[in-house]
């Protein structure tokens, strides 16, 4: 039985017509948030290239070094983030559900990208010791998530 389709949130068919049409309005406004979101994505693949263009041609040229490298996944994981979101959006409009496992491995894949592009030397061990316990909560959440139930996308 799938659960997903069971649970309408914003019904557009109420018996109060304010509250129909105030739902068909929210739904529009995730449409719109939807189309938005490709749009970053494309603004994103776009910087992608620029950083990396821009990385590549600098001396010594085309190579990178380890700091022009992190700048490199830090663009690439923005976008990847950016296509989760959408991924939830497009979810969300399909089942009028909030996919939670899917919310939960956005929020990992942009804790990840923050401790990837990281300078440890000029952090202070509370703000990494922060990371960590976020990183730890999130992954254990998602196990948790994926343990106790199946959520079909």
């Amino acid at each position: 039985m799938n659960m997903m389709n069971e649970h309408d949130e914003l019904p557009t068919k109420h018996n109060d017509p304010l509250v129909a049409f105030l739902h068909k309005a929210i739904k529009l406004s995730i449409k719109i948030l939807a189309i938005l979101m490709v749009l970053v994505i494309f603004w994103g693949v776009a910087d992608v290239v620029y950083v990396l263009y821009g990385q590549l041609r600098e001396p010594p040229f085309m190579l990178l070094d380890v700091p022009d490298i992190l700048k490199t996944f830090g663009a690439f994981l923005t976008v990847l983030i950016a296509i989760e979101i959408y991924q939830n959006i497009v979810l969300y409009l399909r089942t009028d559900v909030i996919p939670l496992k899917l919310v939960i491995a956005t929020a990992l894949m942009a804790i990840a990208r923050k401790v990837i592009i990281l300078d440890f030397n000029e952090l202070e061990p509370t703000y990494i010791f922060a990371s960590g316990t976020v990183i730890l909560a999130l992954g254990i959440t998602y196990y948790l998530l994926g343990k106790n139930y199946k959520e079909e996308l």
